[in-house]
């Protein structure tokens, strides 16, 4: 018999976890070094599958060693690349149905709302400069969070509670897919789309009309959306699609590119409901009951400034922005309630106990 080895000595195998735990630390501080050294090159990373492919990298790196979790990070982020593979075949799906795109109808409606007024010709006509004074830097960024956000939430929620990461996966999945369903059924221009094309170009409601490409200088009456009666000195009295200005004070011009880059794959005719207004409501909304009452007001804030970014820069009518605080609501209140009954179902089994494992009472002898 071999005599035994000493108590304080370590067993051969036990140098292999700590070395893994070397290895998953250096591979964190390398993901973090590439993203730094990425964002100070080419600036942030405001492309959606960009910050996706960041997200899911840093999360393989912090479970290496950690058994099968670095499969699941593949496993578990499959929903949200679908989630961008559909958005970007959406266009398409509606040119299939072959649903007319809705051109005057918002605008119609928003003017029905504001007695007369598009609120998105007033605002620029009330505050758009001839530069883009500082706070449009705020209101860039403001929207483009909303190709951050979600993603940036469910990474921390999939490292510190699963089951917080699923019922955040089932909100951002089913928003999104029931959106993706409206916009090919009823396919609507934004409002800086109808500012460049007249009501004789989009009668037949064409979902690419080609009068979207150019710019709505010169465009007869302003178009569908209506002439500016005033602008501010130095500024063009005409509506323009200006949420990427602000960037150009921080000299992130590749943000910019990357917004006008994007316009060609994606579905341009998808503004009814905004999934941007909707999606920051339903982040929102998930995050009140798990926040400190202190950071609620600025969830509040968060909603209404992504509003009056999105009406401001052309992005969305104010229908738009209802319909989308509309479906965030159904969708919330329908998966509440999924819990609920998940949860009650859940304590009905606990509290029936098989036949076999209830306890053997013995008869009474008889008197």
């Amino acid at each position: 018999m071999h005599p035994p080895e000493p108590a304080d000595q370590p067993r051969p195998d036990s140098a292999w976890p700590r070395r893994l735990t070397v290895i998953r630390r250096i591979a964190v501080v390398t993901w973090a070094a590439v993203i730094i050294y990425r964002t100070i090159t080419t600036g942030f990373a405001f492309n959606r599958e960009l910050v996706l492919l960041y997200i899911a990298t840093g999360l393989l790196a912090a479970s290496i060693g950690q058994g099968r979790r670095m499969l699941y990070v593949i496993r578990d982020w499959l929903p949200f690349a679908l989630v961008l593979l559909a958005y970007d075949l959406s266009r398409g799906a509606a040119d299939m149905i072959g649903r007319p795109t809705l051109w005057e109808w918002p605008a119609e409606v928003d003017r029905w709302m504001f007695s007369g007024i598009v609120p998105t010709v007033w605002l620029q006509e009330q505050l758009k400069q001839g530069q883009p004074p500082w706070w449009e830097v705020v209101l860039s960024c403001v929207y483009m969070s909303f190709f951050i956000l979600p993603y940036a939430v469910a990474g921390v929620l999939w490292l510190r509670d699963r089951a917080e990461w699923k019922a955040f996966v089932r909100l951002f999945v089913g928003l999104n897919f029931v959106g993706l369903a409206i916009y090919a059924l009823v396919p609507a221009a934004p409002p800086w789309a109808a500012a460049r094309c007249t009501p004789a170009e989009v009668a037949s409601g064409p979902a690419d009309a080609r009068c979207m490409f150019r710019s709505a200088r010169g465009v007869p009456d302003g178009g569908v959306l209506g002439a500016m009666q005033s602008s501010q000195d130095g500024a063009n009295a005409w509506i323009e699609r200006i949420v990427g200005r602000g960037w150009g004070n921080l000299n992130m011009h590749t943000a910019s590119a990357l917004l006008d880059a994007g316009q060609a794959s994606v579905n341009l005719v998808a503004a009814i409901p905004s999934l941007h207004a909707g999606m920051t409501a339903a982040v929102a909304a998930f995050l009140w009951r798990r926040v400190h009452g202190a950071w609620r007001p600025l969830l509040v804030a968060y909603v209404l400034l992504m509003a009056f970014t999105l009406v401001y820069t052309a992005e969305h009518y104010v229908i738009d922005i209802l319909l989308g605080w509309a479906l965030a609501a159904v969708v919330v209140v329908a998966l509440n309630r999924y819990e609920a009954r998940k949860r009650a179902r859940a304590s009905r089994r606990e509290l029936v106990v098989p036949l076999d494992d209830r306890p053997v009472v013995a008869p009474e002898p008889a008197s």
